[in-house]
């Protein structure tokens, strides 16, 4: 059961962030001023959904299939090494960078496509939220 509610509550937070993206007034912006809110704001739903993306990660590779392949490997260790892996392995993959170090297989492979389509769209999605017209 605290598996599955974990799981669940990561899922939430990160639709839950995503829409909150969307529906939130950011500060405009003119030529001459650049809000530090904005900045504040993005950083804290990229926070979010990094978070629960590795979390994400963390349960499914709790499971009885591993998700994630490091140098050829399944990833071992303790909960608090592999927790710190799947932190990186979300981070590398919601920000584009992708070193390869860290592979993902099986349904890793569907969830860090998600999460690298969520991470192309996050900026552009900001920049609409502060660029729109009020009506």
């Amino acid at each position: 059961m605290g598996t599955a509610f974990f799981f669940f509550i990561s899922i939430f937070a990160i639709l839950y962030s995503l829409v909150y993206l969307w529906n939130t007034s950011t500060t405009k912006v003119n030529k001459s001023l650049i809000s530090i809110n904005n900045y504040i704001l993005l950083f804290l739903i990229y926070g979010t959904v990094l978070i629960g993306f590795s979390a994400v990660y963390f349960i499914l590779e709790r499971g009885p299939h591993p998700i994630l392949i490091e140098h050829s490997i399944p990833i071992e260790g303790t909960n608090y090494h592999i927790m710190g892996l799947c932190l990186y392995f979300s981070a590398i993959t919601l920000l584009s960078v992708g070193y390869g170090d860290i592979v993902p297989v099986g349904i890793g492979r569907w969830v860090a496509m998600v999460e690298a389509l969520i991470g192309y769209t996050m900026p552009a999605a900001f920049v609409l939220q502060v660029f729109k017209e009020e009506r």
